[in-house]
């Protein structure tokens, strides 16, 4: 079935989401490289942090052994003694090697970086790797690089800005080189479209448009992300009340069509 939401489907912020991330950062530089040239380069790039997993990315792994209990042989002349199992069996949260995807705009004659787009992912955002791309942002906002970062994840820590933001799952944070003091804010609730953001250029160049919703469309209907998530069952990071109603009344239409 087709995104029964009208932006962002929550379901998908769990195990599937490594893969929504490589797939939307290849889909928004393929939407925006035509509308590029021929004075820019539209690239991703990637790079490795070492950093156990979120949970929340790996699914359930919770494993029970059968039940019973390991006897001596008759006849041992050991103290008979019984050895319990575990009554629970875990996998081990190690650290790995994440590769991480994103979005680079350079200028074609000097190859300089221009613009930088970040998809967040879990590991962006809490945890060991929460450290790493905070310093990374904070190397982006000391040069004179644009720089567009995307957060379609509902839990772990937000772009640092002054003041409160609203009480809503999703953002986009927009730092212009020329106006590095001033972030624009895009606040998505769970309940609209993905927005239309610019994307900034070199100084002569007007913004080119990024149609968040339209690169989420496509990879959500070429890669089957209805089947990709459960949708039978809660999403992986609970929703309040209202919403999860709200996101039922969702899926109730698009089953009955």
């Amino acid at each position: 079935m087709p995104n029964p939401f009208p932006g962002m489907d929550p379901y998908l912020e769990g195990p599937a989401w490594t893969t929504v991330h490589s797939n939307l950062i290849e889909e928004i530089a393929r939407q925006l490289a035509p509308k590029l040239r021929p004075r820019y380069l539209v690239l991703t790039n990637e790079r490795v942090v070492v950093a156990t997993p979120d949970p929340i990315e790996l699914g359930p792994t919770i494993r029970s052994p059968d039940v019973g209990v390991y006897a001596s042989e008759p006849g041992d002349n050991r103290a008979e003694t019984t050895i319990a199992t575990a009554s629970l069996v875990l996998d081990v949260l190690l650290p790995e090697s994440l590769p991480q995807t994103f979005v680079e705009i350079r200028d074609v004659y000097e190859r300089r970086l221009v613009t930088a787009i970040e998809l967040l992912s879990p590991t962006n955002k809490r945890g060991e790797g929460l450290a790493e791309f905070q310093a990374k942002r904070r190397e982006y906002l000391a040069s004179d690089v644009h720089y567009l970062e995307i957060d379609l994840l509902q839990i772990g820590e937000r772009f640092p800005v002054a003041g409160a933001l609203p009480s809503v799952p999703y953002f986009v944070f927009l730092s212009r080189a020329s106006r590095r003091r001033r972030v624009e804010i895009w606040p998505i609730p769970l309940e609209q479209p993905l927005p239309t953001t610019p994307v900034p250029l070199l100084p002569g160049d007007p913004d080119v448009p990024l149609d968040l919703q339209q690169a989420f469309h496509t990879i959500y209907d070429l890669f089957s992300y209805d089947r990709a998530a459960d949708h039978s069952k809660p999403p992986p990071v609970p929703l309040a009340p209202d919403q999860a109603a709200w996101a039922e009344a969702c899926l109730r239409a698009v089953r009955l069509q």
